[in-house]
C-alpha cells in the first residue's frame, strides 16, 4: 500500500530530527579550543548594578583631581562641564537631588542641558563605562584604582561626595544610595530576562496603529550643505579606530565614493621604517584633536608650525610638549602628556615644524 502524503512528510521530518541529533552528538575536532581563564577574564570586566564584576580597589577625590587634569580635562573640561567635544558630564545637580533620588530640573523645561550625572541612575554604569571606553585615545589602560579615583572625582564635583571621601569597592553599594537620579530609572518594561524584575516579564511591545487624529509625519525641512560639511575637519580621520564608528568623510559631498579607510595602527609602520608622519600621526590618534589645515580640539597643525617657525629649536621644543603637555598657549582646554615613545614625539615634532606637509 502507498504511503499518503501526510505519512511521507511525517516520514521525512523524522529523518532530519534523526540526523540533526546524529550530528550534535559527534565531535568536531581540528576547530577552535576552548577559551582559556585568562581570556575569559580579559573579556569579562562589565560591572553590573549589583556590582557583580567589579574588582577590588579604592581611589580619593583628591587622586582623582590629578588623574582627571593629565587625562580627561582635554575632552571633558577641568570640571567637567565643557560642552566644546562631548556634552557635559557635570551639572544640573544638587544637593537636594542627592535626598530625594530624583533630579528636578529633568522636569523643567527652561534648564537649558541633560548632563550626563543628571540622567545615570547607577554608579556601577559610570565606573563600568569609564574602565572600559575611556580615555579616548587610549581605551582599557586604566587601573581600577584610577576609575575608582576618577569616580570619585566626578561624584564630588555632582555634589554626591565629600572632597576627602575615598570610593572602594567596599563602600560603592553606599554610595549608589545617594546618587542624584537612582529613582529615576524604570524596569516596568518586561525587557529584563526572568520574572524577577520590572513587571514580570512582559514586555511593552503592544503597539497600537494610529488611526484617528494621528500625528503628521515630520519633514525635513533643512540639510547641511555640501560647503559645510567639512568645516571641522575630516570625521574620519577624528575618530578614533575603536568600535565600528570610523565617521564620514566629510572631505566629499553626500553621496560621494567613500575614501579608503584609515591603515589599521596595526599596520602602520614607525616613523623610524620609513612610513609617511601623517600616518604615524593618524596611529596615535593625533588627528583626533587637531586637524592638519584647522583646529579641532586644539589648534590645526600648520598653525603650530607656522607659530614657531622663527624658532632654531623648534622640533625640540615641540617634541617636549608633545610628551608633557600643556595649557594656555591655545585655549583653555589642556593637553595631557602623551604617553608615546620619545622618538615617535621627534619624528611628529620634526614633521609639524616643517609645515605638517603630506
Amino acid at each position: 500500500m502507498s504511503s499518503s502524503p501526510e505519512r511521507l512528510l511525517l516520514a521525512l521530518a523524522g529523518l532530519v530530527v534523526a540526523a540533526a541529533a546524529s550530528a550534535q552528538s559527534v565531535a568536531v575536532s581540528g576547530i577552535g579550543r576552548p577559551a582559556t581563564p585568562k581570556e575569559l577574564a580579559a573579556w569579562d570586566i562589565d560591572v553590573r548594578p549589583d556590582f557583580k564584576g567589579l574588582p577590588k580597589g579604592s581611589g580619593s577625590v583628591a587622586q582623582g583631581m590629578d588623574l582627571w587634569e593629565s587625562k580627561c580635562a582635554a575632552c571633558h573640561g577641568v570640571f567637567g562641564e565643557s560642552n566644546e567635544v562631548f556634552s557635559p558630564l557635570v551639572g544640573g545637580t544638587t544637593k537636594q537631588d542627592v535626598q530625594t533620588g530624583r533630579v528636578a530640573r529633568l522636569t523643567d523645561p527652561s534648564f537649558p542641558g541633560r548632563t550626563t550625572l543628571m540622567k545615570v541612575a547607577t554608579v556601577s554604569t559610570l565606573w563600568d563605562y569609564i574602565y572600559r571606553a575611556m580615555p579616548w585615545n587610549a581605551p582599557k589602560s586604566l587601573k581600577p584604582d584610577e576609575v575608582y579615583a576618577l569616580t570619585a572625582y566626578l561624584l564630588n564635583l555632582a555634589h554626591v561626595l565629600p572632597d576627602d571621601y575615598t570610593l572602594s569597592d567596599g563602600n560603592i553599594a553606599q554610595v549608589q544610595q545617594r546618587m542624584p537620579n537612582r529613582l529615576g530609572m524604570t524596569t516596568n518594561h518586561g525587557l529584563w530576562p526572568g520574572r524577577t524584575m520590572g513587571n514580570g516579564g512582559k514586555p511593552d511591545v503592544r503597539a497600537v496603529a494610529c488611526m484617528n487624529n494621528c500625528v503628521t509625519e515630520p519633514t525635513v525641512a533643512s540639510y547641511l550643505p555640501d560647503h559645510a560639511r567639512n568645516a571641522h575637519g575630516n570625521l574620519a580621520e577624528q575618530n578614533r579606530m575603536v568600535g565600528p564608528q570610523h565617521g564620514a568623510d566629510t572631505s566629499r559631498p553626500a553621496g560621494a565614493a567613500q575614501s579608503a579607510q584609515a591603515t589599521p595602527p596595526s599596520q602602520v609602520p614607525t616613523a623610524a621604517s620609513g612610513a609617511s608622519t601623517q600616518a604615524l600621526a593618524r596611529k596615535l590618534n593625533c588627528l583626533t584633536c587637531h586637524g592638519i589645515d584647522n583646529k579641532v580640539v586644539g589648534p590645526g597643525l600648520r598653525e603650530v608650525g607656522s607659530k614657531y617657525a622663527g624658532r632654531d629649536d623648534a622640533a625640540d621644543y615641540l617634541a617636549k610638549k608633545i610628551l608633557s603637555g600643556g595649557s594656555g598657549v591655545w585655549g583653555s582646554i589642556p593637553m595631557p602628556p602623551q604617553s608615546i615613545p620619545p622618538a615617535d614625539a621627534k619624528a611628529l615634532a620634526q614633521w609639524i615644524a616643517s609645515g605638517a606637509k603630506p
